[in-house]
């Protein structure tokens, strides 16, 4: 079993947050970076596979202030020695990809070939509107809801993600797209260094047009996507071979989905054994009691999950139509890891014996978890709690 260390990241503990507009505060993003450098760095010595950050912009609230995952990946890439950084991720469908294939090909070599690369719909319409405005109909998804905006949103995701394989892996390409002709009709090059050195250029126009650097790694980094929970992500994601993240959701449906994967990637003439191309994200709160574990959680992971992801339906999925969970419950299922070592040893075991884990995300609320007690989270995680499962399927 891998285990990734996963950030929003946050600025400011709650009650900075609930003073009003966090994200302002120039003193709350510095101290982000700094306890974020040791967190990388424990987190890099412990022996953690990776970290990853999410893509978010205009969060003037203090949540995930993190609008270049990509440059946070390189700031932690060059103060660690062996960890792997990623995006969880990147919102296709409001970038640029030729630009998106360029930046992480750049942190695959700056890094010295430890960048993962994940990416995501988008569904946060206050900024996903704003930043893909230049794609004429593109807006961010509800999740739930399959409409024509959650259509459109799709589509652009997976015409970017071809531009992105296309610009990695062929040396010259071109593309026909919906949103992106590569490259535009008629572009006039005229320049002898092309024609002696260069590639793509026929008759004074620009045919094709070759990206660079390509990735350090061959054929390209990992691929991953957060945090798929429909049947369409997941056929999609077994197709394309992208390690799919489910979030939190009941076991019936999380089984299902497993299945719908292995199935899927078995039409692609790919045999898996049940859980490989798949991770789970998980809250991972451990601290030297469950009285301290519990506090912790109920001023990050609660607090965050109650004021910032149920708005947007997260919650919907917890457990089967016509049920409630409370705490307690998703503790006993495997669904929270907040406890002791012990604690979170039984709710690990529960949720091995319930699903095959390939890949645990461990949500990590920097911020509104003070810097020692997230330090002393990783520590006991990774020596009190992982050692008891080392047989797990890596």
């Amino acid at each position: 079993m891998q285990v990734s260390v996963f950030y929003l990241p946050s600025i400011g503990s709650r009650a900075e947050m609930e003073q009003g507009m966090a994200g302002l505060r120039r003193d709350l993003y510095q101290r982000m970076l700094a306890e974020l450098k040791e967190q990388a760095q424990l987190a890099d010595e412990l022996g953690y596979d990776s970290i990853s950050f999410t893509e978010h912009h205009f969060h003037v609230e203090g949540f995930e202030i993190s609008n270049n995952p990509i440059m946070l990946d390189l700031f932690v890439a060059l103060n660690t020695k062996r960890i792997r950084v990623g995006q969880l991720g990147i919102v296709l469908p409001s970038q640029n990809p030729l630009r998106v294939a360029e930046d992480i090909a750049m942190l695959d070599h700056m890094s010295g070939g430890r960048a993962n690369a994940g990416f995501a719909r988008g569904y946060q319409r206050r900024w996903v509107d704003v930043m893909a405005q230049q794609l004429h109909g593109i807006h961010g998804a509800t999740p739930g809801e399959h409409d024509a905006i959650d259509e459109a949103n799709r589509a652009a995701f997976e015409e970017h993600f071809r531009i992105v394989k296309a610009a990695w892996t062929e040396d010259m390409f071109d593309f026909q797209g919906k949103y992106w002709q590569i490259p535009p009709a008629g572009i006039p090059w005229n320049i002898d260094a092309t024609k002696q050195w260069g590639s793509g250029v026929e008759d004074g126009i620009v045919r094709q047009i070759g990206v660079v650097p390509k990735p350090l790694q061959k054929p390209h980094p990992p691929i991953f996507q957060p945090f798929a929970s429909s049947e369409n992500s997941i056929r999609w994601c077994a197709q394309e071979e992208i390690t799919a993240i489910l979030p939190p959701i009941y076991l019936q449906l999380q089984n299902q989905l497993y299945e719908i994967y292995r199935e899927e990637a078995a039409k692609a003439g790919r045999t898996l054994a049940l859980g490989e191309g798949l991770g789970l994200l998980r809250d991972v709160v451990v601290a030297d009691t469950d009285e301290e574990a519990m506090e912790l959680w109920g001023n990050s992971g609660a607090f965050c999950g109650a004021a910032w992801f149920a708005p947007f339906g997260f919650n919907k999925l917890l457990a089967p139509p016509g049920e409630s969970l409370t705490p307690q419950d998703l503790m006993d299922r495997g669904m929270l890891l907040v406890g002791s070592p012990d604690t979170v040893s039984h709710q690990m075991e529960t949720l091995l014996n319930d699903t095959p884990v390939r890949w645990l995300f461990a949500w990590t609320y920097n911020g509104l978890m003070p810097h020692d007690k997230i330090m002393r989270s990783l520590e006991l995680f990774q020596t009190k709690v992982l050692p008891r499962f080392e047989g797990a399927p890596a």
